[in-house]
């Protein structure tokens, strides 16, 4: 059996780019999904069944949104809770603490245009970070609705490997800040954590294990079995085209024998 674990990051109107899914076309994603009897898995459920301590449904997925943005809150929560979808979203926490600064109602934020993947990015390092992240309480909402997990994408989303210039103290800062502001501010557990850009080292996995983490998502491409490690979860990446590439992807990747294959194929190694 095979698990894909879904990459997302946004869900907005701007096309274009390879992290962004419209929301007519996440919709579309979710609606397959949901039709034809797909179990959509939480982290645990994920990590018990690697561990060997549970078994899983034929069609399991597991759906995940890196980075926090406020797209996710907007358009792909509601076709979530339509759908009754169950997701997992890797929060950036300093973004979202700057967001929380400004105190805006979840419930009165009026959307009038949200930006592009690079505008965002500039308007986080302006400071601007409220107008294209959610803030804790839009997470605390999210997370209250029961469909929506959340955890760690480090602090800062810094690059953690020590030849990109952090050292070990700016390493376990960044992993232990970020759980413990997930903890105190939602109220939950925050055991798994993704690397920001897919980038980590082996100093990365021992700071990751000694904060307290207990399984770690990478963007490495592949699919999760009984045989996967824990601390190097593969994912695969969604991609805003029709409703048949979707489809055909799911169709492979929930396949052992299809997935093995079409894998190596594409030159990539087990994970």
């Amino acid at each position: 059996m095979s698990v894909p674990i879904l990459m997302y990051h946004h869900v907005n109107k701007n096309k274009g780019d390879m992290v962004t899914v419209t929301p007519e076309r996440f919709e579309l994603q979710m609606r397959y999904l949901s039709k034809n009897g797909f179990s959509t898995i939480s982290v645990d459920n994920l990590i018990q069944y690697i561990m060997g301590e549970i078994s899983l449904q034929k069609r399991s997925i597991l759906i995940t949104f890196d980075d926090g943005y406020l797209d996710n809150y907007v358009y792909a929560f509601p076709v979530l809770k339509k759908y009754g979808i169950r997701a997992t979203i890797f929060l950036v926490t300093s973004w979202v603490e700057e967001s929380s600064k400004f105190k805006v109602q979840s419930s009165k934020f009026n959307i009038k245009r949200l930006p592009e993947h690079r505008e965002c990015k500039r308007l986080i390092k302006d400071g601007r970070a409220h107008e294209v992240i959610i803030n804790w309480n839009m997470a605390k909402e999210m997370v209250e609705s029961g469909l929506v997990d959340v955890y760690s994408h480090t602090h800062t989303h810094r690059r953690c490997s020590l030849s990109d210039s952090m050292d070990e103290d700016c390493l376990r800062e960044e992993l232990v800040t970020s759980k413990r502001l997930i903890e105190e501010r939602l109220g939950v557990s925050c055991a798994y954590l993704c690397w920001p850009v897919g980038v980590y080292d082996d100093s990365a996995l021992r700071a990751a294990r000694d904060a307290g983490y207990n399984g770690v998502f990478t963007t490495a491409m592949g699919v999760v079995d009984r045989r996967s490690a824990p601390f190097a979860i593969p994912r695969i990446a969604i991609k805003d085209k029709g409703i048949w590439w979707f489809g055909s992807r799911i169709g492979i990747y929930t396949n052992p024998l299809l997935s093995y294959a079409y894998l190596k194929l594409r030159g990539v190694r087990a994970q």
